[in-house]
């Protein structure tokens, strides 16, 4: 299953307090005229909206617990990647200073517990051999799990504009909400979110490649890779994609190089010499519309007398068209 089917096989609806839902013993009937659909739709953004809102305040307010590192558990999909270098930089981190941010999870049936936010912290926590992690215990509904698991990460330095771009999209197809109102709830600006949201124009094996390493290509570099893929270099595309996921050297510069129209060389004449006897006197030189004049053996004490000449030659040329 590829990545953009996960992601919209994910949750549908949302809803933060199922106890605050007034009873309804029918079901809505739906609205049949394309008004009604439309504002049926709207309400149903606002909505989502507003409880995305108070999502984020969940996040923003709620005390953190210390849990045991045993039951926590990793839900697969939600770890974000890192490289090696990052991975061993978190490391070192935490194994000196104490955690800034807790990991955040949800409760599970068996009384343990699903990392939704924190799943490095908690690997590395498990490997520093710590018992306990601080950690805010979510209690919301499970459909916005995956909202909660994006909030946590979304504006953190190291997410990589590809992991962000994944995460708007998945919320934008869940609520419906279009870029502005999605900057908006994301607290970012709607230039921000119109650079990201870039690589949507990406060829999809490009897309699929780059999951594998989402840090190795950024938002500035995927708007020229989004041109040539438009202007029919799809395949140069896919091939820069996999360069860079592939090769550590092979640069984000290097991948818009790669798609770059290539200009064609071109060729340089030979010289028009110009001989007394077989003596040469004079070289002529044409390239890129530069003409050239060249008397070696003169030593240029002609030079400017011949410019001259040139000069009246021109124009006597020019008059008489």
């Amino acid at each position: 299953m590829s990545t953009a089917s996960r992601q919209r096989d994910k949750a549908r609806s949302i809803n933060l307090d199922e106890d605050d839902a007034p009873a309804s013993p029918l079901p809505p009937v739906a609205p049949r005229t394309a008004p009604g659909q439309l504002i049926g739709l709207q309400g149903r953004v606002h909505s989502q909206q507003q409880e995305i809102e108070q999502l984020k305040k969940v996040l923003e307010e709620r005390a953190p617990s210390r849990l045991p590192v045993a039951k926590l558990h990793e839900v697969e999909g939600r770890r974000r990647k890192l490289t090696t270098e990052e991975y061993a930089e978190l490391k070192a981190n935490l194994q000196r200073y104490p955690l800034a941010q807790p990991i955040t999870v949800t409760r599970r049936l068996d009384g343990e517990f699903d990392i939704v936010a924190g799943n490095n912290r908690a690997a590395i926590y498990r490997e520093l051999g710590r018992e306990e992690i601080d950690a805010m215990v979510l209690d919301i509904d499970e459909s916005m799990i995956e909202h909660a698991a994006l909030f946590s990460n979304l504006l953190s330095p190291a997410l990589s504009d590809f992991e962000k771009y994944w995460g708007f999209k998945t919320l934008q197809e869940q609520t419906g909400i279009n870029k502005e109102e999605l900057a908006k709830t994301a607290g970012i600006s709607d230039t921000h979110v119109r650079r990201i949201m870039k690589f949507d124009l990406l060829p999809e094996a490009a897309k699929e490649t780059l999951a594998q390493r989402p840090e190795r290509l950024g938002s500035a570099a995927v708007e020229q890779l989004v041109k040539a893929a438009r202007e029919g270099r799809e395949a140069l595309v896919i091939e820069a994609v996999g360069k860079l996921v592939e090769s550590e050297t092979f640069t984000q510069a290097q991948a818009v190089a790669h798609v770059a129209v290539k200009k064609e060389k071109s060729e340089r004449k030979p010289a028009l010499v110009i001989k007394r006897g077989q003596l040469p006197v004079c070289q002529i030189t044409s390239r890129n519309g530069v003409v050239g004049v060249n008397f070696p053996e003169k030593g240029g004490e002609d030079a400017d007398a011949w410019a001259q000449r040139i000069h009246d030659f021109i124009e006597a040329e020019l008059k008489g068209r």
